[in-house]
């Protein structure tokens, strides 16, 4: 069932990215960034209500937000700071990269994932999962080697490190749910709310300095549809992840690894949309992408 439920959040990560691209396009990434976890803040804080005042109604429908210690707090804090730095690295990029560039370089992130599992969780793969992630690193070098022809450099692309560090703290943080969901047993509509919160404090101190004081930087702010449009597919993405996580067989590096599949929403519609430059040499690092994910799925 956690495989499923992996897809399911594979689905809305792409419809999300989709959305982020739209929204950025013109845009400051960190008021932009605010602006989706405002939105997704709001379509959970109803759960969070209820559970104070309606606490047996949440509990019947699987929403109900638990009491936690301050420790816990805590940890969940931890993870608002590494999700807010991998947030405002890969906004950025994204807002001078192309989307068909930005999303298979993430798709590294199941490998870094992979690593981490492998120490910390002693996850082990066999050959058919390590065939399959030796497939996905190669298909973003071959990436790398399009981008050159859109002009990108990837030695000298400041962005292309930015997504590279985005990505790296992604896959941090993946390793990092699973501990708070397994070993704190936390449920997902819980960590969704704490984190959630606390990741809105850290950018409205961001922002404190860097963008509120500056009227001409508020008055170029646009608003578009697909601020809460990210905010609210992200929190249902993130609930699926989390709920897959609940289930003590599930395995961090191939549940990365299924997440991948948004790729399909996202290079193939998405470079359709946004009219991105040489979408089909990019459909071959895709196929090589997909067939990874294929062999880890199929292992």
């Amino acid at each position: 069932m956690w495989m499923y439920l992996g897809l399911l959040a594979a689905l809305f990560l792409g419809l999300h990215n989709l959305c982020k691209k739209h929204a950025v396009q013109g845009n400051e990434a960190f008021p932009v960034l605010l602006g989706t976890l405002l939105a997704g803040f709001l379509f959970i804080i109803p759960f969070y209500i209820g559970s104070i005042f309606y606490p047996e109604a949440t509990k019947e429908i699987g929403f109900y937000i638990e009491e936690i210690p301050l420790s816990t707090h805590g940890f969940i804090f931890i993870k608002s700071m590494i999700m807010a730095a991998s947030w405002i690295l890969a906004y950025q990029a994204l807002k001078h990269l192309p989307l068909t560039i930005v999303t298979p370089i993430r798709s590294a992130g199941p490998f870094f994932t992979l690593i981490g599992a492998m120490i910390i969780y002693k996850e082990m793969p066999n050959s058919y999962q390590w065939i399959g992630f030796f497939l996905i690193i190669l298909s973003v070098i071959l990436y790398s080697r399009i981008g050159k022809t859109e002009g990108i450099i990837f030695k000298s692309n400041k962005w292309i490190f930015a997504i590279i560090g985005a990505t790296f703290l992604g896959a941090s943080s993946g390793l990092y749910d699973k501990f708070l969901v397994q070993n704190l047993l936390l449920n997902p509509q819980t960590l969704q709310f704490w984190f959630c919160f606390y990741t809105i404090l850290i950018l409205l101190m961001i922002l404190s300095i860097t963008w509120f004081p500056y009227a001409h930087k508020r008055r170029e702010f646009k608003y578009r549809w697909s601020i809460p449009a990210v905010g609210i597919l992200l929190q249902t993405a993130d609930y699926f992840y989390f709920k897959a996580l609940q289930d003590p067989e599930a395995l961090i590096m191939l549940l990365s690894a299924i997440k991948r599949s948004q790729l399909i929403i996202a290079v193939v519609i998405g470079g359709w949309i946004f009219k991105e430059k040489n979408k089909r040499k990019k459909l071959v690092p895709l196929a090589g992408i997909l067939i990874g994910v294929f062999l880890i799925l199929y292992s």
